[in-house]
């Protein structure tokens, strides 16, 4: 299936910032930029990429544009409920444990949220021991947009809730911890995995979007410009981040999301 093509808003996201310590939040696994190896092995390998295939759903966008927090609040409350429903039952089908996310809506970063400090200029992100996901309701990633890039950012974090869920993130915590010299590269594997889910999600509901391949394509263009700078090599490139985005998108299946076993090249 070809990508459909993402014009709307391709304004570059606000660069989010993750630590690694005795408990991980993620948000981006700001981690010391160390050489690359051989294609590094995987954790544990998850049930997760043995599931088959997201089943289709739908899940209509509530607009972003114009009317501030109560929009932008209407709009995540809408989306988790989607991936809830959808991520839910596949579980459940896959005879997997499921459990639902908290949500914390914030009208403006906090000064502490799960425990530690607000990391500066996060988008949005996951804290791993209270599974609880954390968005705030103003910035340039969600506020007037027009674009899919916050369905795709909620996804992205949602994506991480999965990996705690199925033992992804058991198994890279296990790996850094033992694994000093790659340790940056098996971030990128972890952060990579969950573009690659959101692309499964966005897949799974986008003959309900209303979309045209303009969109699509600006999507792609958003993802590319928030690949890794020089100083933060965390994500992944650019056109990392879209690959794995679309390979997940492409074939609506966790199983296309194995970065674990990616050469190295495929990961940077």
């Amino acid at each position: 299936m070809r990508f459909p093509p993402p014009g709307a808003d391709s304004r570059r996201p606000l660069r989010r910032l993750t630590g690694f310590a005795r408990w991980t939040l993620l948000v981006t696994v700001c981690l010391t930029v160390l050489p690359a190896g051989a294609a590094q092995a995987a954790p544990a390998k998850s049930p997760l990429l043995t599931t088959g295939r997201l089943a289709a759903t739908s899940c209509p966008e509530p607009p972003l544009i114009d009317g501030g927090m109560p929009r932008t609040r209407e709009y995540l409350t809408a989306v988790m409920k989607c991936l809830n429903k959808s991520w839910s039952a596949h579980l459940a089908q896959a005879g997997l444990r499921f459990r639902t996310p908290t949500v914390r809506l914030y009208g403006e970063p906090a000064e502490r949220v799960c425990g530690v400090r607000w990391p500066a200029n996060a988008a949005a992100f996951y804290c791993t021991e209270r599974a609880t996901l954390v968005f705030p309701l103003t910035g340039g990633w969600i506020e007037d947009r027009t674009d899919l890039y916050p369905l795709k950012v909620v996804a992205h974090e949602y994506g991480h809730h999965l990996q705690s869920l199925t033992g992804v993130r058991a198994g890279y915590e296990a790996r850094v911890h033992s694994d000093h010299t790659h340790q940056a590269e098996l971030g990128r594997r972890y952060e990579l995995q969950a573009d690659c889910l959101s692309g499964v999600f966005l897949g799974s509901v986008r003959r309900s979007l209303s979309r045209t391949e303009q969109d699509w394509e600006a999507l792609s263009d958003v993802l590319r410009a928030s690949g890794d700078d020089a100083d933060h090599r965390t994500h992944g490139t650019g056109a990392n981040r879209v690959s794995w985005f679309k390979r997940g998108y492409r074939a609506v299946s966790p199983a296309a999301c194995d970065t674990w076993t990616a050469p190295p090249s495929h990961v940077s």
